[in-house]
């Protein structure tokens, strides 16, 4: 097997957090100095900046007291480069809210709804999350990225505000000192890892090039893919972890078509655009290119090629939303340029469901009262699907097993027991299309 690091003078465990997603790392750490990496690319927008992460002490937190209204708020990103991830999650919880609310609300209020712009950007999340906090909220839903959901933690934490995020998919939540308060629809990365390579063995392949972020999520993803594609009888015959500020590819791109593989399976945010464009344009066809989830959203067609909204036809991208039935839904309600960007939507619709079950559950806005309830009302009781159903069981005495769009849930701690994913492929017209989906047991990859 061919394995190559391209750094270029960055260390490769370095974490550039301003960039990390759904499948994030799970600090602030700045990039080590370097003078090749010094200068910041500009290419499709994916800026990579250093700054130094904000003391949370720094913030004014003057909390009201409590109403007995249940008052959501969500920090997702509305803007930045991660904003693909918060068109399909904002919608969701809009919808969830819209649909509590024309049920008749929670305990005979009608739930609200404060905004709250992630950026992907650690200042803005803190801002915003104290924002939130000082608004009254009773929980957040957010942040997106697992890099910005570490830096409003323990600022949810110590105010007593339940969190739930629909995409962190970093494993440090599991065990995290500050995540008694926090919830998470989506498992860790280890859920989506045979979605990939079931894909990728269905689709007849057996000898794949890995390119891959050099930074936690990247790395963590590429290993589990190579773990795992191995123990299938299959090879990886290139491994490229590359600086996620790197501008041209054409050594990654050299090293992969060199190596001859059947498919590419790359890990990347929008900076891979850059990659999957030189590699088309160097022999890899479109329909051999998989990607994760960090690549799942219809922007990624202009991203790749503004000239050809054919240029990636064919190309396969894997990530959590909900299914076939939700995802009509929430294509309805979508910015119409997001149409076909279900990333994650069905994870953000269930955690404002389940947090307003949970209200009702406890007879109590209080978020320590919530907090004791959301895992009850997603495992050991009646199974019901809606938000009406399940409250009607609730007001009858009924213990309750809420099955969400993102499936059944069962959360324990702070980690749900399923997962969902959706299969998509790109279109001759740029359009995004769902072609399958599957459903993850983790007590089956024990």
């Amino acid at each position: 097997m061919r394995r190559s690091r391209m750094l270029r003078g960055i260390a490769a465990a370095a974490a550039l957090t301003l960039t990390l997603a759904a499948c994030g790392d799970d600090d602030d750490t700045d990039a080590a100095d370097s003078e090749e990496t010094a200068e910041e690319t500009e290419d499709d927008g994916e800026a990579a900046e250093e700054e130094e992460s904000p003391d949370p002490e720094d913030l004014d937190i003057d909390r009201p007291g409590r109403d007995d209204v249940l008052d959501l708020g969500y920090v997702l990103p509305e803007s930045g480069d991660l904003a693909f991830l918060g068109a399909p999650q904002i919608t969701g919880v809009q919808m969830a809210v819209e649909e509590i609310n024309d049920e008749g609300g929670v305990n005979d209020s009608d739930v609200t709804l404060e905004t709250g712009d992630e950026a992907n950007n650690a200042a803005i999340a803190q801002q915003n999350t104290a924002r939130l906090i000082n608004a009254g909220v009773d929980a957040v839903v957010g942040a997106a990225a697992s890099g910005m959901s570490q830096e409003i933690i323990q600022l949810l934490h110590d105010n007593q505000i339940v969190q739930c995020s629909a995409s962190n998919t970093s494993p440090d939540f599991t065990e995290h000192e500050a995540n008694e308060f926090y919830q998470r629809t989506v498992p860790p990365d280890e859920a989506v890892t045979p979605v990939i390579v079931d894909t990728l063995l269905n689709d007849g392949h057996q000898d794949i090039a890995i390119v891959a972020r050099a930074d936690d999520y990247g790395i963590g993803l590429a290993d589990l893919v190579q773990e795992n594609f191995e123990a299938a009888g299959g090879s990886v015959v290139a491994r490229n972890d590359y600086d996620p500020r790197t501008a041209d590819f054409s050594p990654e791109v050299s090293d992969v078509t060199g190596a001859d593989p059947d498919a590419v399976v790359v890990i990347a945010f929008g900076e891979g655009a850059t990659f999957i464009r030189q590699a088309i344009e160097s022999g890899i066809s479109a329909d051999q290119i998989y990607g994760s989830d960090g690549l799942f959203g219809p922007g990624l067609v202009d991203d790749v090629n503004p000239d050809d909204s054919g240029f990636i036809a064919g190309m396969t991208v894997i990530g959590a939303a909900g299914g076939e039935d939700f995802n009509s839904r929430l294509e309805e309600q979508l910015p119409e340029d997001e149409s076909g960007n279900y990333i994650y939507g069905g994870q953000a619709y269930d955690c404002t469901i389940i947090i307003a079950l949970a209200t009702i559950a406890a007879d109590s806005v209080d978020p320590v009262d919530i907090n004791d309830e959301i895992d009850g009302v997603t495992k050991d009781g009646e199974q019901c699907t809606t938000f009406a159903e399940c409250r009607d069981l609730l007001d009858d005495g009924e213990d309750i097993d809420y099955e969400g769009a993102s499936g059944p849930l069962e959360i324990d701690g702070a980690d749900p027991a399923f997962g969902r994913y959706a299969i998509a492929e790109f279109q001759d017209d740029g359009s995004l299309e769902v072609v399958g989906d599957q459903d993850i047991d983790l007590a089956d990859l024990q």
